[in-house]
């Protein structure tokens, strides 16, 4: 090794920059970080959210099955933390309100480019009390993207369909002069909170989830989302 390179210091990675900062914005909001398991059980990645059997995120070609763990997936999005916070609630006999946000890595099979990788990271934000509305939701996401993309974001929602959420949204993010789809989000569905033992005509809230990846993309203009993955030094000037 040379003496040059023998002297350089590491840095952070570009997303667990992106992470912190992310936490620090919304834990002045009153949002906890909650974590669970990347290997997890169809009832908690599926079932619990309201995906029926016969929905295309079920596939082969979005999800990795475990051949030798029948049942269990490789979790595709964060939402399954959600399910697993909400049940641990009910269990210990508690009740909302709470807010918590999930950071965390989610596995799609599916073939990679520049904007695509079969691993990546996401962030799931669940609100849940007795008068949380859509109102609520757009203040937050709004707060959000002003302080970590600048004053001049503004957000828009346009009408779309996610199985946990009723109703869904798009959500569009204007940063620069241009806007950029970059999360989706919703009121849960009342099949959701039931699920997880919650009485639906007693609580109410918002979830949203983004891709990480694409937020640092986004924010420190790097070009390809592989080289998060490859080790690649260049990243070291961020």
């Amino acid at each position: 090794m040379s003496e040059d390179n023998k002297n350089k210091q590491g840095t952070e990675h570009p997303i667990s920059l992106i992470i912190n900062e992310a936490v620090s914005i919304f834990s002045k909001m009153g949002f906890e970080v909650a974590t669970g398991p990347e290997l997890e059980d169809d009832w908690h990645n599926f079932e619990a959210l309201n995906f029926p059997k016969d929905h295309p995120a079920r596939d082969m070609q979005d999800t990795f099955y475990l051949k030798d763990k029948l049942g269990y997936v490789l979790r595709t999005h964060t939402s399954n933390v959600q399910i697993h916070y909400m049940e641990k609630l009910v269990k210990e006999k508690k009740e909302p309100p709470f807010a918590i946000i999930v950071p965390g890595k989610v596995f799609r099979n599916e073939s990679t480019d520049a904007g695509h990788e079969m691993q990546f990271y996401q962030l799931e934000g669940l609100m849940i009390g007795k008068d949380v509305s859509v109102a609520n939701m757009k203040w937050v996401l709004t707060e959000f993207f002003k302080k970590f993309l600048g004053k001049d974001s503004e957000i828009r929602l346009r009408p779309s369909f996610f199985p946990f959420v009723e109703p869904g949204f798009e959500v569009d993010v204007k940063h620069n002069g241009k806007w950029m789809e970059l999360l989706g989000a919703g009121m849960v569905h009342p099949n959701v909170l039931k699920n997880c033992g919650l009485d639906p005509k007693k609580w109410q809230g918002f979830a949203f989830g983004f891709g990480l990846d694409r937020l640092t993309i986004v924010k420190l203009g790097i070009s390809d989302i592989r080289l998060f993955y490859q080790g690649d030094l260049r990243l070291n000037q961020f």
